[in-house]
């Protein structure tokens, strides 16, 4: 069956307004940049619950905070670059040292944003956003998922920090299919070698799982969609049954998804590991089919890892 593409951000815009209508605790707080988070949506639906403040980052975060103070389930809004790097202060003492419930949802997050170039793409945010306490990190695989992540974190209490898509993703999971914060979804059984991957770079680990199983090479692929708290057990799992990981994802190599699949190994069953991601570099213009072959982010990409990393066990 043919999937179809949709963003991420559409299925965190939809939700909130399915959300706000039951929850009128719910406001959203934007950094004038609304129609491209899709926090628009809430907006028009329910104006007396959001709060544009214009290209103010800091005080973003900190009106959320001061809101959640009141009782108020607080979603701060902009791109990533902007709220994970201007605003990291704020988000580090407002949010998470007091523990506030305040939900930061960013969208434009890794090199797919294509055109916009390096000042608009952030390739840090998972290291960034995780190393903070209180934090939990997400970034949801398709535009379904998306909806389930923000249905999910506002149920839960505390700071939050979710990254959507600017360019339609494949969607591949079903309402069906469970969601639950901190337990990761395996997309794919397999005994070769892992692949664990967030975001965008599922759908090219499974499309990377059909190209190797034409080669008689068979990987299990991991939707690690909550970055932290990472699912150790089912990374425990995955070395056991394969003996060999491989981790993909739209983010800097180094304190993202690979460094976190990594603490967990080496304090726990050690096994080679190869990572899928920007190797140290800042982003560049281009369409999102160029930068993820530039970069090396594709499905031929994760082929190389996992034939390498087959040659390490």
């Amino acid at each position: 069956m043919e999937h179809k593409f949709t963003p991420t951000r559409d299925g965190f815009g939809e939700e909130m307004v399915a959300l706000g209508r039951v929850n009128s605790d719910i406001v959203v707080v934007s950094g004038d940049l609304e129609d491209a988070t899709r926090a628009e949506y809430f907006k028009k639906e329910f104006p007396q619950r959001f709060f544009n403040l214009g290209i103010t980052e800091q005080d973003v975060v900190g009106t959320a905070a001061g809101l959640s103070t009141q009782g108020y389930v607080a979603f701060a809004t902009s791109f990533a670059v902007f709220l994970t790097n201007r605003a990291y202060d704020m988000i580090r003492l407002d949010v998470c040292y007091n523990n506030m419930d305040v939900k930061v949802v960013c969208s434009h997050g890794g090199v797919t944003v294509g055109e916009d170039g390096a000042s608009a793409q952030c390739l840090e945010d998972f290291a960034i956003m995780r190393v903070l306490p209180n934090m939990r990190v997400i970034c949801p695989m398709d535009y379904i998922e998306a909806k389930k992540a923000t249905r999910a974190i506002v149920k839960e209490f505390g700071p939050f920090y979710m990254r959507t898509s600017r360019a339609p993703l494949a969607v591949i999971t079903k309402e069906e299919d469970a969601f639950v914060i901190g337990k990761a979804n395996v997309m794919r059984k397999g005994k070769d070698a892992t692949v664990i991957a967030c975001g965008s770079m599922v759908a090219e680990a499974l499309s990377a799982a059909q190209m190797l199983k034409t080669q008689g090479i068979d990987i299990k692929v991991v939707n690690m969609h909550t970055i932290k708290p990472i699912d150790v057990q089912t990374i425990l799992d995955s070395v056991k049954e394969t003996g060999a990981i491989v981790t993909a994802e739209e983010h800097q190599i180094h304190g993202g998804l690979g460094s976190a699949v990594a603490e967990v190994v080496s304090q726990h069953v050690p096994c080679p590991i190869e990572m899928v991601a920007v190797k140290d570099s800042f982003g560049e213009s281009g369409s999102p089919a160029q930068l993820m072959a530039h970069f090396g982010l594709k499905d031929i990409n994760i082929v190389e890892a996992v034939k390498k990393v087959i040659k390490r066990k």
